[in-house]
């Protein structure tokens, strides 16, 4: 019985890291409100989550706002792009949705495959904004081609992300549930969730040894490629607290 209160064991570790990341899940919600701010807020939950995995999460309040302001600027120019194009995809697809014919069909197909891609690269590019310096050009271009380079691990992130949505939006009752249980803790839950592959990825671009550049908050643009002669992305720096 002892052992039960002892605050080493599995169940107390747990429910620590659940309450951690219900705090994280709030500071992301309230973040988002203004909406512009959603691309920082997205930066920051990954910035927090990948801390988390690597077990360095720290204090999470603290993590959470460091990455919020040292990103803001790349993230809202990155965020209003993405939800120009998503709001583009969406109208496309209402509006191809009452068109007929072989060119409709085939117009819709392509949008469908589009918009699978802007959601491999969307699972991306906050995460990488979060632990890589770089222009908002390559982060866009280092997100496309880690999504198509790692396609089973973008594949099961992209599977934990719309089955929960899907979960969700089951029914009239799931839908009651899943609007507390997303305030309270899903996203933060989902972005965890996603570092396990996401860490295995962002490992394949950085230096194999511990003995880095005199600043541990910098990584050379060189030294990373050397580290992966197969890839092409232009990553520069990585962010550590």
């Amino acid at each position: 019985m002892s052992g039960f209160f002892n605050m080493d064991n599995v169940v107390w570790r747990t429910l620590g890291r659940l309450a951690d990341l219900m705090v994280l899940n709030l500071l992301f919600l309230l973040c988002c409100i203004p909406v512009f701010t959603i691309g920082a807020s997205l930066t920051a939950l990954n910035y927090v989550t990948l801390k988390i995995h690597d077990g360095e999460e720290g204090y999470i309040a603290r993590s959470f706002f460091k990455s919020f302001r040292q990103n803001f600027k790349q993230a809202t120019g990155m965020w209003l792009i993405e939800l120009l194009v998503g709001i583009v995809l969406v109208l496309d697809i209402m509006i191809l949705r009452s068109a007929e014919g072989t060119f409709a069909t085939v117009l819709t197909v392509i949008i469908l495959i589009v918009c699978v891609i802007y959601l491999m690269v969307f699972l991306y590019l906050f995460a990488i904004l979060s632990r890589f310096d770089n222009t908002v050009k390559n982060t866009f271009k280092n997100s496309f081609i880690m999504a198509i380079a790692d396609f089973p691990r973008t594949l099961a992130m992209l599977a934990i992300t719309v089955a929960a949505v899907l979960i969700s939006f089951y029914n009239i009752t799931t839908i009651t549930w899943a609007l507390l249980i997303w305030i309270l803790l899903v996203f933060a839950l989902i972005s965890y969730c996603n570092t396990y592959f996401l860490a295995a990825v962002f490992k394949k671009y950085m230096p194999e040894d511990d003995d880095r550049d005199k600043d541990p908050d910098h990584w050379d643009l060189d030294e990373i490629l050397a580290a992966d002669e197969t890839s092409k992305a232009q990553l520069e720096t990585e962010k550590t607290e």
